[in-house]
């Protein structure tokens, strides 16, 4: 196990959820980090990062550097001197264009693993997602062997992609590459919600009386944080690690499990029938024309239907010695971040 009272991390993305929290469990295991974000001069991707450093004293051990994924230059100089590096910066969004999407995931991919190449880092810890698992089969338990085929979502093939890129490079360039793949991460401390937590508010709100079925698992950020760590801090650790720990939920459940624990909410407490599901999509698109959130576009809901979320954490818990955050823990943070 690495000596933590000289060791630093290289964090890319650590303006975002999971990246700012990996930052703070760094942090108070004594790591030493830099971490990237694109504007230095963007308080929105700064002020939050460093609040973690004073919270726990210790300033002088993060440093924070700018730089663009898309851009290949400047990245080796930034990596010099770190002993390994988490890559966690991408475009998390199922409607933003395609393009970006791809070449973010892709481009960063190349870019991030020949600088760690170039500045003698060997071991990376590269965050991918149960995207890139896929939820087909239906009904079979799926391990890290199993890769996603479906490509109607630019993130879902975004994720599959960079993966299957990262593993190529890792061994041509001869890296020591772990992957971490959690399913949906939900917890507070992000600046703007991402698309696995954005639909709480509007379940607080009761902006709909009713919830879709749709297949669900979810995982802690702080899990996601720590998973990274032990990854990194784990000499036998190797290949892909699913963080799944809360799996075979429903979109219905948690929004009722929303209401559960905070009654004074107006969480849907009923559950969409499954033949009613186009006429959500139609909702969803009227709301859409009037300025409010889109999360059920016709893709989007075609590839939920059609799998399931029965994942397998054996492998992190056995090797990692994953101990997770419970499911109304999971769910209470993310509440308590909206209201």
């Amino acid at each position: 196990m690495p000596d933590t009272a000289v060791t630093r991390i290289f964090v890319t993305g650590v303006n975002g959820h999971i990246g700012n929290h990996i930052v703070r469990d760094l942090l108070e295991h004594g790591y030493a980090v830099r971490g990237s974000v694109r504007d230095l001069n963007d308080p929105e991707k700064t002020l939050h990062v460093r609040q973690h450093a004073k919270d726990l004293g210790c300033e002088d051990r993060l440093e924070l550097v700018q730089g663009d994924v898309l851009d290949a230059d400047g990245w080796a100089h930034h990596l010099t001197e770190c002993a390994g590096l988490f890559h966690t910066a991408t475009v998390y969004s199922t409607q933003g264009k395609a393009e970006l999407i791809l070449d973010t995931a892709n481009k960063g991919t190349t870019h991030l693993l020949h600088a760690a190449k170039e500045s003698g880092i060997s071991r990376v810890v590269y965050t991918s997602s149960t995207a890139a698992i896929g939820t087909s089969p239906r009904g079979a338990l799926k391990s890290e062997q199993h890769w996603n085929k479906d490509t109607s979502l630019p993130y879902r093939t975004a994720k599959t992609q960079s993966e299957r890129l990262a593993w190529r490079l890792a061994e041509e360039l001869e890296l020591d590459l772990r992957v971490i793949n959690p399913t949906a991460v939900l917890g507070g401390g992000f600046v703007r919600p991402t698309p696995s937590v954005n639909f709480f508010d509007d379940a607080i709100k009761g902006s709909y009386p009713i919830a879709p079925k749709f297949p669900m698992a979810v995982v802690h950020v702080r899990d996601v944080a720590r998973a990274h760590r032990r990854a990194f801090e784990v000499d036998e650790a190797e290949g892909r690690f699913i963080l799944a720990p809360h799996t075979n939920l429903t979109l219905s459940a948690i929004c009722r499990r929303i209401r559960d624990l905070n009654p004074s909410t107006k969480s849907p407490r009923r559950a969409l029938p499954n033949i009613l599901v186009p006429v959500a999509i139609f909702q969803d698109w009227v709301g859409g024309l009037f300025g409010k959130n889109r999360y059920l576009t016709r893709a989007v809901a075609r590839n939920l239907m059609k799998g399931d979320t029965n994942y397998s954490s054996e492998k992190a818990e056995r090797v990692l010695g994953m101990q997770w955050e419970d499911f109304d823990t999971c769910i209470q943070d993310t509440v308590d971040a909206f209201l």
